[in-house]
């Protein structure tokens, strides 16, 4: 694994704020908003972090953590502009959380991959992308997002009578 740059550094510095502030407004307040503070700092650091993925070339290219930065930009706008501008009506709050929370999901993907491939340090977990522990860390978190997304949608209908 090659070495961290410093935008690597600030990357993932920021990506560990992304996901703590994610999870803390998921956990408190059921879903990602802008109205709350958590939500706007959680929607700035994935903001910064999409961004600044863009500009890591440690794999030879641009490679899959670039696709993941390009549709968590994507799923970012998606959330803003559902919560904004209520595109669907009082569907829009569905695609807000589908929105947000897809970014969360997008931001755990490289996060237990580079993790398991940098660490321990000399005598990583893991040694190529195709390790099965890797692939069930995947599966595990994309079953998370699922049942996640499911308790969002299920609050939503509720609150909303």
């Amino acid at each position: 694994m090659p070495e961290m740059i410093p935008l690597g550094w600030f990357h993932t510095i920021l990506g560990v704020g992304a996901v703590v502030s994610g999870f803390y407004t998921v956990l408190k307040y059921k879903v990602i908003s802008l109205e709350q503070r958590s939500g706007k700092l959680y929607v700035l650091l994935t903001l910064i972090v999409a961004g600044t993925s863009l500009g890591i070339y440690n794999q030879g290219g641009f490679g899959i953590a670039h696709i993941l930065g390009v549709m968590t930009l994507a799923a970012l706008l998606c959330g803003v502009v559902m919560e904004k501008t209520k595109l669907f009506g009082s569907a829009s709050k569905y695609f807000q959380a589908l929105g947000y929370t897809s970014t969360l999901l997008f931001h755990m993907i490289p996060a237990i991959t580079d993790f398991l491939r940098r660490l321990p340090i000399g005598d990583p977990f893991i040694d190529t992308l195709e390790d099965p522990m890797l692939r069930q860390f995947h599966l595990a978190f994309l079953l998370i997002f699922v049942i996640g997304l499911v308790a969002q949608a299920r609050w939503l209908s509720k609150s909303s009578t």
